[in-house]
């Protein structure tokens, strides 16, 4: 067997440790040769690949990043305005790769689909810091990119608490609001405002003013892809070309001048950017990468292809490409945690009624925060 890797869309911590377990899993279990495509589909469009054995994987289970190199903007369906999608299948066929291992988000997914009907068996392992893939619990990354902005919480907090200011703290997500939820949990944060959950400025500011009266700061942890009822996501740039071309970011630093006008403390806002997609992987994401990539060898070895490796109701399965590719996973309005943090007092940005449990969050409104 003749088997490619590659990996696509942003970086992201356990890219390596699904590399090695590919090539390990591959290798030792069925003699397969294992080629490496560089710098995900512009790998195929460029023709550029390199042999991958146990050498060359030795030593990356705990580096971030990946030694391929990976591209967000590489689609054979449309590169620099036109098709070239059967040239890089003609190139994959020309290399003998019965198979290829895509390890990638939603737009890597949607491609991948596409590219195999071209006859090329294709295996997709979820990867995106953003936790947003359809059908899966979980993507490796998302652990690591929660701990660094629950620790950066933990610092922030410090310096609120000593100056009295209103700390924003900008997370990634796009259009899903779980690394900020799931961080501004972990890192204590007053406030945690979500894309899923339109924001009032108003009731923010009256959260901040109560608690000038009493602890006199507030920590607010953001999603990039927050916006205001009646309002728009805050768009950083455009990327032409990208399968998804909007860049998101800036929303703390339009609530910082909103807020400004609204209280007498000093606020601050920091945005967290690629700190949350570096780095070393935490000990969970380098397992599940690891579960992932041996059982993404797996459905290579049995011929099952065109499949997407998930973690479901704690174990590792798989489901149709064809499932998740172009869609999102964003956190459901009922879901149990936006209910936990509305029990212990944190403001979803919204204004009135405690008892989230019997009603749908987007009609809630928040109550103050708690002691």
């Amino acid at each position: 067997m003749r088997i490619g890797i590659l990996t696509g869309g942003g970086d992201c911590p356990g890219l390596n440790a699904v590399i090695r377990a590919v090539t390990k899993a591959l290798i030792k279990t069925c003699g397969a040769e294992v080629i490496g495509i560089e710098d995900g589909y512009l790998g195929l469009i460029e023709q550029r690949v390199r042999p991958l054995d146990l050498r060359a994987v030795a030593g990356i289970l705990t580096r971030g990043g990946t030694i391929l190199g990976t591209h967000n903007a590489a689609n054979p369906f449309n590169w620099q305005g036109r098709d070239v999608s059967a040239q890089c299948a003609e190139f994959a066929r020309s290399q003998g790769l019965q198979a290829i291992v895509v390890i990638g988000g939603d737009g890597t997914m949607a491609i991948s689909h596409k590219f195999s009907q071209y006859g090329i068996g294709m295996v997709g392992v979820p990867k995106t810091i953003d936790n947003d893939l359809l059908h899966t619990e979980r993507t490796f990354g998302f652990d690591t990119a929660v701990a660094v902005v629950a620790d950066a919480l933990d610092r922030l907090q410090t310096t609120a608490q000593s100056h009295h200011r209103v700390m924003l703290v900008e997370t990634m997500g796009r259009y899903a609001g779980w690394i900020a939820l799931e961080a501004g949990l972990a890192g204590g944060a007053d406030v945690i405002l979500l894309p899923e959950v339109p924001y009032d400025i108003d009731a923010i500011a009256e959260v901040c003013r109560r608690r000038e009266a009493r602890q006199r700061f507030t920590l607010i942890c953001v999603a990039e892809g927050a916006a205001p009822a009646g309002g728009s996501m805050t768009v950083a740039s455009t990327v032409e070309g990208s399968h998804d071309p909007v860049r998101l970011g800036g929303v703390a630093n339009v609530l910082k001048l909103a807020l400004e006008q609204r209280l007498t403390s000093e606020v601050r806002a920091t945005i967290l950017g690629h700190i949350q997609r570096g780095g070393t992987p935490t000990p969970f994401d380098r397992v599940l990468a690891t579960q992932f990539g041996v059982h993404a060898a797996e459905l290579v070895r049995a011929g099952q292809f065109n499949r997407l490796v998930v973690l479901r109701e704690g174990r590792i399965a798989s489901v149709p490409l064809a499932d998740v590719a172009g869609g999102i996973r964003t956190v459901p309005l009922d879901h149990p945690l936006l209910t936990v943090a509305r029990s212990i007092g944190v403001s979803l940005g919204v204004a009135g009624v405690p008892d989230v449990t019997a009603q749908r969050v987007a009609a809630a409104v928040d109550e103050p925060a708690g002691e």
